[in-house]
């Protein structure tokens, strides 16, 4: 090893000087990777080492001190850019001067920093934003039964179909913005982001219209009038937050694409102190019930979108990819639509799926109090899902920056690092849960038999977090690759033709009630899974990179929106 010893300091160095600089200025292009670079690329780093014949970069691998020393360095810099280290990371994974677990564990060192980096951020925004609908559903049910029963439906049954459609069609902007930031094509990543805002704007008013109809709608979906009632005065306070959603999502993915995180999360948090203290407010000391519960929501929604758009428009680290507003946002929208279409199709039948299960258990023999028990666990799970979700924004990033600047083997290895990452913090937290099975019911309610109920739920609510440790960071990695379309046929299969049939065969024939119907869709969540590892580790990397370019320069408009 004493003749690598001399190159390791010129390539790790550059882990930090290509990056840490504060005032960081967006690296000029840089040429695509070679073919011969891609070489032993389609199989998955399991494998490693690669084949003999596989490209062999131009470092070598010094002693393990200084690989440690060097990797204590900053990846990112203040921009959130993560160019260089993208390329450092392509070069360890592609040099075979060294063993293969050296290899490993210069490359995982690597790739934690840039996933804790974009996923730690991430996971705040999505969680801290869950809690703002978590916090008005518990500020909700502390009104009565009823009420939660209300909010539960309404904002678990009616409006996560909106917040999972405008995700899902903001997921384009995802795709695309990713893959054009890791190109270097940083003009295209404004016209991405306005052209996904006028399509969901347009999408949120036949979402009004389907809010202003709730009552009629789940009275004839089977619902009780009583709990119908009460549930439509909940969604009418949120159509506002309908067209939050439709800003929201293309900014948020707008900035993930190119690694800035933190920001939003200091918004959210921001907004949740604010949202906690007018809720409480609103709710009790004005007594305006669950329309002023709803209503906070919306205003708080807004408050985060605003904020993030007064960041976009000021900040230095958007001044290549923000160029202002311009007409391109209005052309090529029917095709831009089609791939929208296809990531809302994909996000919407897995987002979906476990809320039918709320609306079915309105059906059973006692709606009242199965809502209410469903409602506490699918509540907790949709906060704790947010942690995935998180790390399914930064699998997207991650795979998608670096497919599109043709690095195979660093968008394979940011496959098993931050699906191990989830998956590990998704067991801690389901064995935390299933201590406190007794008690976590009292968050939200003061009723004893709702707590029991849960309680008697909460084995079946650990198995979905574990599933939920894996599942939504693949699905993260499916739209980094634009593989939308195929997910969304998985998920077709696996939740509506197997899940929720089993559901209701277990839950209404065999009368075992909300357990059975819980039981079955876990079924079709563990077969989606299982397809979902089993395509990802087949996954011919070199290819993916090759759809990258094609996507990239099919999108891309001839019309420039920087000067030369």
């Amino acid at each position: 090893m004493a003749s690598t010893g001399g190159k390791i300091d010129d390539a790790t160095a550059e882990i930090s000087t290509d990056i840490i600089d504060s005032n960081h200025e967006l690296s000029e292009p840089k040429p695509n990777q070679t073919e011969a670079s891609l070489e032993g690329a389609s199989q998955l780093v399991f494998f490693l080492p690669w084949p003999p014949n596989a490209h062999r970069r131009a470092i070598d691998m010094g002693s393990s001190g200084e690989v440690e020393e060097k990797l204590q360095r900053p990846l990112l810099g203040d921009g959130g850019e993560g160019h260089g280290v993208s390329g450092q990371l392509e070069s360890i994974l592609s040099d075979e001067s060294l063993p293969w677990a050296r290899r490993m564990w210069a490359a995982t060192a690597v790739e934690m920093r840039l996933l804790l980096r974009l996923a730690a951020p991430a996971v705040l925004v999505y969680m801290i934003n869950y809690l703002m609908s978590m916090s008005t559903q518990i500020f909700s049910g502390h009104l009565g039964t009823l009420e939660l029963a209300a909010a539960s439906l309404g904002n678990t049954g009616i409006q996560v179909f909106a917040y999972g459609l405008m995700l899902g069609m903001g997921s384009a902007v995802e795709t695309l913005c990713g893959q054009a930031y890791g190109a270097h094509k940083y003009d295209m990543l404004g016209v991405y982001l306005q052209r996904s805002t006028v399509l969901l704007m347009a999408t949120g008013i036949p979402l009004a219209v389907l809010y202003a109809f709730s009552r009629p709608i789940l009275v004839l979906l089977g619902e009780s009038p009583e709990i119908a009632r009460a549930a439509a005065v909940f969604v009418y306070g949120l159509i506002p937050q309908i067209f939050a959603y439709a800003a929201n999502f293309p900014i948020q993915k707008f900035m993930q694409a190119q690694s800035i995180m933190a920001p939003s999360a200091y918004i959210s948090a921001a907004t949740l102190v604010v949202h906690l203290v007018l809720s409480y407010l609103v709710v009790y000391q004005f007594g305006l019930g669950l329309l002023g519960a709803s209503l906070m929501l919306s205003a708080s929604w807004w408050v985060i979108v605003a904020a993030q758009f007064v960041y976009i428009v000021t900040s230095r680290r958007c001044r290549l990819t923000w160029t202002g507003f311009s007409v391109l946002a209005f052309s090529g929208l029917p095709e831009f639509f089609k791939l929208s279409l296809a990531s809302a199709v994909m996000l919407c039948l897995e987002t979906w799926y476990f809320q039918i299960l709320v609306l079915i258990a309105g059906l059973l023999k006692d709606p009242e109090m199965a809502l209410a028990s469903l409602s506490v666990c699918m509540t907790i799970s949709g906060w704790v899902f947010m942690m995935s979700v998180g790390f399914n924004a930064a699998a997207s990033v991650r795979v998608s920056n670096e497919l599109g600047a043709g690095n195979p083997k660093s968008a394979a290895f940011s496959v098993v690092v931050v699906t191990v990452m989830s998956f590990v913090l998704s067991v801690i937290i389901s064995l935390i849960i299933l201590l406190c099975r007794d008690y976590i019911s009292y968050i939200f309610t003061d009723g004893e038999d709702v707590a029991a109920a849960v309680s008697k739920l909460t084995p079946l609510l650990v198995l979905t977090l574990i599933l939920n440790g894996i599942q939504p960071v693949l699905s993260g990695v499916a739209v980094g690759c634009g593989w939308q379309a195929f997910v969304a046929y998985v998920n077709v299969g696996c939740y509506y033709i197997v899940g929720i049939p089993l559901g209701c065969l277990l839950g209404f024939y065999f009368d075992l009630g909300a357990a059975g119907i819980w039981s079955g869709m876990i079924g079709g969540t563990l077969m989606q899974t299982l397809i979902l590892v089993w395509v990802t580790f087949r996954t011919n990397w070199n290819r993916e990179v090759e759809e990258a370019m094609k996507r990239l320069n099919k999108w891309e408009d001839k019309t420039p929106l920087l000067a030369d």
